[in-house]
């Protein structure tokens, strides 16, 4: 989760919510992504949807069924999505998301009778550093 969390201080200083994935296969690092729809001009840039595309692009594959992905922040819906279709073994994330948050909150997308696969779930894994940075983003944006 460090590895996240750094990749979530890097999205911030850009200016993008600070919100960081890494993808792990047999205890090897494969990808490191940050939020960056702004930089990109990509609503689906989000830290977990570049990480999966990386981690495909690297072991050259769409299924990462051997996978673990860890996350600062419980995924939306359509990461949850594209974390069901990349087959992802396990996801850790950090904070969690009332508003926009799709796993333990909203639609709780691997829940749901219609999704394929159901990764194993840990939350709270450095909960209170990445909602420490969240927090803070978002009161210093606010002035």
């Amino acid at each position: 989760m460090r590895l996240a969390l750094d990749a979530a201080a890097d999205a911030a200083i850009r200016g993008e919510v600070p919100v960081g994935a890494v993808i792990v296969r047999d205890g090897a690092v494969i990808a490191t992504a940050a939020n960056a729809p702004r930089a990109l001009a990509d609503p689906t840039a989000h830290a977990e949807m570049l990480a999966i595309r990386a981690a495909a692009a690297a072991l050259g594959r769409e299924r990462l069924d051997d996978c673990d992905l860890w996350v600062t922040l419980e995924p939306c819906a359509m990461c949850a999505g594209a974390i069901a279709h990349a087959r992802i073994a396990r996801l850790y994330y950090g904070a969690a998301d009332p508003k926009g948050g799709a796993v333990e909150h909203g639609p709780r997308f691997f829940g749901q009778p219609t999704c394929h696969h159901r990764p194993e779930v840990y939350p709270g894994i450095g909960e209170r550093d990445a909602a420490d940075m969240l927090r803070g983003f978002f009161r210093d944006r606010r002035g």
